[in-house]
């Protein structure tokens, strides 16, 4: 077995990473810190590549029929031995995207509630409003929902659907929570008998040590947790798959939805192709070399900002994910920061894209680019805001 190569090499097919083939590409000139997209150079076409023709080889013409409801074996039982639970407690998806989908109308109804976090994923708030669920905020500190924020929102009435929670690298913060805060949420959320569902896109993806707690999943034996896994952040979005980890009774209701039991296994051929790449070993020996590629962006884009802004920004160095999360003088303006990184040709994500935390916030990918060019969006940056500060 060949351990991937450390170097990121030149993207073969650059002509097209355009729009209309990409869901979305920055103009030129500007350096793109807004979306959680992994580089181009950093997707393995070439490990990919020949993972569909070793599932055909092996599942032949069953790799191209409808798949079991549920997922394919192989796939789930790999994910059941990784993440320590039963197979039948394993149910693969298109990914994080479509399971909160399937879980807002299976679980939800237009008029009920989900309990968020005050500052969480944009879109994954977006689906949820989208099937006419109302957002109930709580309050976080520095290990996400304070549980007796969460047990004062759930005390409000019994029209909550679930809480959604991201304890493990937090989208857009970073944060991780601690295992006795886990199970501090835990035990609030089994008292009100309201189940969470646990975004966990990122979970794999930690680039310190020690490794985050348990899941919440898995401290829970997935009595009341239903954990959205995904190989959008680890692969590539392009795969469309993931998984999610609950009780049997539940794996055995979302399975018995029309859209499944018509169609089958959601990307089956994928599901096989990415089992020929977990079964031996290569998918870890590809963590691995992700995990490092990540670090030193993280490591890099951190250092560059903290030199160039000082103590007038708070720059939180996240253990894992792909995002560094910036807290500004309440008092500065988040229009004003924007513009003035627009002007320096770069882009980032505002803060209230994600909620409603009190304070200016803004949120920068280091997984898009490459080192150097983090290092050049942070001189950018930084000489960008002093100058708008001083302007101010």
């Amino acid at each position: 077995m060949v351990r991937p190569d450390t170097t990121v090499s030149p993207l073969p097919h650059a002509r097209w990473w355009r729009a209309g083939v990409v869901q979305a590409v920055s103009p030129p000139g500007v350096i793109d810190l807004g979306p959680g997209y992994l580089e181009p150079g950093l997707l393995p076409v070439d490990e990919v590549l020949p993972l569909y023709a070793e599932a055909l080889t092996e599942f032949g013409p069953a790799a191209l029929g409808y798949g079991a409801n549920a997922g394919a074996d192989p796939l789930r039982a790999l994910l059941a031995a990784r993440h320590g639970c039963a197979a039948e407690e394993i149910m693969v998806t298109a990914g994080t995207s479509q399971a909160l989908t399937l879980l807002c109308t299976v679980l939800g109804r237009p008029g009920r509630s989900v309990v968020v976090e005050r500052t969480c994923y944009d879109l994954g708030r977006s689906i949820m409003t989208d099937h006419g669920l109302r957002l109930r905020e709580v309050d976080a500190d520095g290990e996400g929902v304070r549980p007796r924020s969460l047990d004062r929102a759930l005390s409000l009435g019994d029209d909550v659907a679930f809480v959604y929670l991201t304890p493990t690298f937090h989208n857009p913060t970073g944060t991780v929570a601690g295992e006795q805060r886990r199970r501090e949420l835990l035990a609030v959320a089994a008292r009100h008998g309201v189940p969470i569902v646990e975004d966990d896109a990122y979970g794999e993806l930690n680039l310190d040590r020690p490794a985050p707690p348990p899941s919440l999943a898995a401290l829970a034996g997935r009595r009341g947790v239903i954990r959205l896994g995904s190989f959008a952040k680890t692969l590539g979005p392009g795969l469309r798959l993931g998984w999610l980890e609950a009780e049997p009774g539940v794996v055995g209701t979302l399975t018995g939805r029309g859209q499944l039991v018509s169609g089958g296994s959601l990307n089956h051929l994928t599901s096989l192709a990415v089992a020929m790449l977990m079964g031996d070993g290569r998918y870890d020996l590809r963590l691995s070399w992700l995990r490092d590629q990540l670090r030193l962006r993280r490591d890099t884009l951190v250092a560059a900002l903290r030199a160039g802004l000082g103590d007038s920004v708070t720059v939180d160095r996240p253990a894992g994910g792909y995002f560094v999360w910036l807290a500004f003088d309440p008092r500065r303006s988040e229009a004003s920061l924007l513009d003035a990184a627009g002007r320096a040709g770069v882009a980032v994500a505002p803060g209230s894209r994600f909620g409603s935390a009190a304070g200016t916030h803004l949120r920068l990918a280091y997984s898009l680019n490459s080192p150097d060019r983090l290092a050049d969006a942070a001189v950018r940056l930084a000489t960008a805001w002093r100058n708008e500060e001083t302007l101010r």
